[in-house]
């Protein structure tokens, strides 16, 4: 019977976005909090976690640490500045050399397994995996044929390359990781890939730091009314996340109640991304058509502790989107006991489970009516905060973490049972091993 093997060093490999970055600015987001998380809490487990992402800004330092035993590495690839995501498979060789050359500075079998976040993640990190002869573990965090299948009105489709670049990494993986059950099967359904490399391991929330809290000390550190009735949007601020649907809804409650025109306010936090980098003032300038300029309020990205506030200092927290792989912001809302109302897709009914509503549809009517029901019925937004909050306690960056481990111990045992790789750079993988 084959030991078990120990996780010693992990190569988590974040191309397109860098820990570095403050959420809900340009491509960070989500991924950017699960990569710092989940490495912070591996090196508390004794495991040493180098991040390499590609370097935007020629100030930062080659390497930096940013918690013990967790270090980033800038690597150089292309122009620090004007690159947009669609531009990055043309660096993804200048990104892989940056990596093999950190990597043949270690003495050999230094790193025990690649983690790779995103596709263009993916495609970087089967080269090093087949290169160090190690596993290789991906999580998609968004897929195009997903997206593509679930478009907002007027935004632009994922290219080919990227669903080939995908099926290619989805291919080459020793093991997946989903999010959710869901998306567990549309990498199945959609991507062919085998079911027996999949492993579901949510992500988690900083219950340490997400809590319950006064809401008056609250709105007023944020700047609110007391008084107001608030509706909380928290995110990149571009076509898929659906910032717009709350606008419209809002300019719809109003026209219906116009007597809450001296009481709501609508919070936007967050700042353009995407296919919204285009045209970043979209958002300001559809609030000047709706006539509610004077109730929305453009907050750009804050740090962890003041979004806390933020979402206690909310009524509602509303998370429209068209499509999200699991929902963070979400569950970070509920373990505040801030009630949310979302989009009925992806990831988001179970991110929600019974602490907040979901609507079927983006049509303003329904999301006008169903946030006027909420806002009118105090009591019942009280039993949906505490439903909320004992549905975020089941999530923590602890047991995120926990699975994971499993997770990469599975992959390096099946490897070391199947260590032979081909021309390709597939691995035999034998039956699954459930974690």
């Amino acid at each position: 019977m084959s030991a078990v093997p120990q996780v010693r060093r992990v190569a988590m490999l974040s191309v397109h976005t860098s820990p570095l970055e403050q959420p809900g600015i340009g491509d960070a987001g989500g991924l950017n909090v699960y990569v710092v998380e989940v490495s912070k809490r591996l090196a508390q487990r004794g495991i040493e976690v180098e991040i390499f992402t590609r370097m935007t800004d020629g100030a930062l330092p080659r390497q930096s640490e940013i918690a013990p035993g967790v270090r980033v590495r800038n690597v150089i690839a292309g122009p620090f500045e004007g690159l947009g995501k669609g531009d990055l498979p043309g660096q993804l060789c200048a990104f892989a050399q940056g990596v093999m050359r950190a990597e043949a500075a270690r003495p050999e079998g230094w790193y025990d397994l690649v983690h790779s976040h995103y596709w263009l993640s993916g495609q970087v990190g089967w080269l090093a995996a087949d290169r160090w002869r190690v596993p290789l573990v991906h999580t998609m965090h968004t897929m195009a044929r997903v997206k593509n299948s679930r478009l907002a009105e007027g935004d632009t489709p994922e290219p080919p390359g990227r669903e080939i670049g995908e099926a290619q990494v989805v291919d080459a993986a020793d093991r997946l990781v989903a999010n959710t059950g869901g998306e567990a099967g549309e990498l199945v359904d959609l991507y062919g890939a085998d079911p027996g490399k999949v492993r579901v391991v949510s992500p988690g929330v900083d219950l340490n730091l997400f809590t319950v809290g006064d809401v008056a000390a609250a709105r007023t550190h944020v700047g609110l009314p007391q008084n107001a009735h608030v509706l909380l949007f928290v995110g990149r601020i571009q076509p898929l996340k659906a910032p717009d649907v709350l606008l419209k809804a809002a300019a719809d409650l109003l026209a219906r109640r116009p007597e809450l025109r001296q009481k709501l306010v609508v919070a936007v936090v967050g700042g353009p991304s995407g296919s919204g980098l285009g045209k970043p003032r979209a958002l300001q300038e559809l609030a000047d058509q709706l006539g509610i300029s004077a109730q929305v309020r453009f907050v750009p990205p804050v740090d962890r502790a003041t979004l806390a506030l933020w979402y206690r200092a909310a009524d509602i927290v509303a998370v429209p989107s068209y499509n999200e792989s699991f929902g963070l912001v979400a569950v970070e809302a509920q373990a505040c006991g801030t009630p949310v109302v979302a989009a009925a897709v992806g990831g988001l009914p179970y991110a929600i489970g019974d602490g907040g509503l979901l609507i079927g549809s983006h049509r303003t009517n329904d999301w006008s009516a169903a946030l006027e029901a909420l806002l009118d019925d105090p009591g019942r937004r009280e039993r949906l905060s505490r439903r909320a909050v004992e549905h975020a306690s089941q999530f923590s960056w602890e047991r995120t973490t926990d699975q994971l481990l499993k997770v990469y111990t599975e992959s390096m045992l099946a490897q070391t049972s199947s260590p032979i790789r081909d021309a390709a750079g597939l691995t035999g993988v034998p039956a699954a091993v459930t974690p």
